[in-house]
C-alpha cells in the first residue's frame, strides 16, 4: 500500500499535515507515534517472548513424559 505512494504523495502529505496541524504541533504529534510505535513493539515482543517460553515449556512437558 505505502510502496504506491511515491515521492510527489510523500511531499503532498507532509504539506497538508502542515497546513492542517502547523509547524509547532508536528514535533509533538510525530514524538506521539513514535512513542506508540516503540510501546507496540514492546508489548508484540514480549507477548512473541511468552508464547515462545509457553511452547518451550510444553515440549519438555511432553519429553518427559516419554
Amino acid at each position: 500500500m505505502l510502496t504506491n505512494i511515491g515521492v510527489p504523495g510523500l511531499i503532498l502529505i507532509v504539506i497538508l499535515a502542515l497546513i492542517i496541524f502547523g509547524p509547532n504541533k508536528l514535533p509533538q504529534i510525530g514524538k506521539a507515534a513514535g512513542q506508540s510505535l516503540k510501546e507496540f513493539k514492546s508489548s508484540t515482543s514480549d507477548l512473541t517472548q511468552d508464547v515462545t517460553d509457553e511452547a518451550k515449556e510444553v515440549t519438555s512437558i511432553i519429553k518427559e513424559e516419554k
